[in-house]
């Protein structure tokens, strides 16, 4: 028997300023958790009914194991072992997993089921009137997209890996995912969607691809949210006639990147209407950095290509003059009209692409989510579980980063993400706790040790 002390939670005494200011009640971390639970609950269990662990612990268990940024699924069933006092109180855990249950359990759930939970908590941000705030232009919201790699190995498959021959000769087994986030040039915070999983289809021969891949997830998005106001913005693979088509149908509004080398004809057009004195250029300094230059060109109903003759896009060049002279060049096609009035804030949207890289797969993949590290691949489902249970995870904090004071007081009094993390993971080792607020108010505004309890656990 190993002695571990431990306090529970009667022995910690919060400071006066943590204990008095009331948490919102819709958009803190337990609300959140509980909502999902529930949405869990729902997923039908063809099990025997005797199952010893239900669904919505095993999920439950590995959404946990995301909010507590574990690094491995070993970690977690260390957790598990050890001390999962607080994995019953804070995330309402009756029976876990260890790790080859929840891989057993995880891997055949098909994807559809984990919808529920990110409408839930999106709806929640929009009742709160928090989502308001990322309104960029003329009411709509930017929804930024792009794809990603979750898995690869050459030595590892399963049937649903999609497949690649390498130069060297090697046969790489791969997956990824498209995934899209509402972004906006004025907010640090982003709110991902549901991804859509690009690997191998059932009875299929031929890879999957990212363009496939975007072409459902927007239609399974306009499903969801048939009224939402929202410009699609994206990189240059996606300014082609099918994928623009398929954006209007759903009466989705875009902003895509557009390079010459791939668009000869288009931006012939628009040079030689330069030079005729039809397109309009526009250069003015930076109101907020007069060492900083901005250079626009820009004209209206232009055919994309000529394979789309009939596709009228609005072309944007655009160039940044450094102090140092250093010249940044970006070019889009949009379907929103270009004026001398928008065209500015048409640019910082175009920009704003890059916010689905730096901070959604970025944060994924180098702030503790660790997405591309390997939790599980199995036979069918699990590694793409995993990676939308993390993206879920992640969810859940971008919502409290936007809308919970005490997360962002936490936040600001831990510096930055990891060291909260750690401090997260250090109270649930060291104490036991009723729930995410209090393991946030001790953080943020601190707490008086009163008594000390001995624990013994083997």
């Amino acid at each position: 028997m190993k002695s571990h002390k431990i306090y529970s939670i009667n022995a910690v005494k919060l400071s006066a300023s943590a204990s008095r200011r009331a948490v919102r009640t819709h958009l803190n971390a337990d609300t959140l958790l509980a909502l999902v639970r529930k949405d869990f609950q729902t997923i039908p269990d063809t099990r025997a009914e005797n199952a010893k662990i239900s669904l919505d612990d095993a999920l439950m268990s590995a959404l946990a194991m995301f909010q507590l940024k574990d690094p491995s699924l070993l970690a977690f069933d260390k957790r598990r072992r050890g001390e999962p006092e607080n994995l019953h109180t804070v995330f309402g855990i009756t029976t876990i997993p260890c790790d080859s249950q929840m891989r057993t359990l995880l891997d055949p759930l098909a994807l559809s089921f984990l919808r529920a939970p990110f409408r839930t908590v999106f709806r929640q941000v929009q009742r709160g009137k928090d989502f308001e705030k990322m309104a960029y232009y003329d009411g709509h919201y930017l929804l930024s997209g792009d794809g990603t790699g979750y898995y690869s190995s050459s030595k590892v498959a399963s049937p649903y890996c999609l497949v690649k021959k390498c130069k060297n000769g090697e046969t790489l087994y791969y997956q990824q995912i498209y995934a899209a986030s509402f972004v906006s040039p004025d907010c640090k915070v982003v709110i991902p969607t549901f991804p859509e999983v690009i690997t191998q289809q059932d009875g299929s021969t031929k890879n999957d691809c990212e363009r496939n891949a975007a072409k459902r997830y927007y239609a399974e998005f306009r499903r969801e949210h048939p009224h939402l106001k929202v410009i699609v913005v994206e990189d240059g693979l996606s300014s082609n006639g099918p994928h623009i088509r398929d954006l209007e149908r759903h009466n989705l509004r875009f902003i895509l990147g557009a390079k010459p080398g791939d668009h000869v004809t288009l931006f012939a057009q628009l040079t030689q209407a330069a030079a005729e004195g039809k397109a309009t250029d526009i250069e003015f300094l930076d109101p907020k950095d007069r060492q900083k230059g901005h250079f626009f060109r820009f004209m209206n109903q232009v055919p994309l290509n000529k394979s789309h003759p009939d596709l009228l896009v609005n072309v944007l060049e655009y160039w940044q003059i450094d102090k140092d002279e250093k010249i940044t060049k970006f070019s889009w096609v949009t379907d929103i009209p270009i004026t001398e009035e928008n065209v500015f804030q048409l640019m910082r949207a175009g920009r704003a692409r890059w916010k689905v890289e730096n901070e959604t797969f970025n944060t994924l993949k180098n702030q503790g989510y660790n997405l591309e590290h390997n939790y599980g691949l199995g036979k069918k489902n699990l590694s793409a579980v995993f990676t939308i249970l993390m993206m879920l995870a992640f969810l859940i904090d971008q919502v409290q980063q936007l809308s919970c004071w005490l997360f962002q007081e936490a936040l600001q009094k831990a510096e930055s993400k990891r060291y909260l993390w750690e401090s997260i993971r250090a109270f649930f080792h060291n104490y036991r706790v009723d729930s995410m607020e209090t393991i946030l108010r001790a953080i943020a505004h601190g707490f008086e040790r009163r008594e000390l309890k001995e624990v013994c656990r083997t």
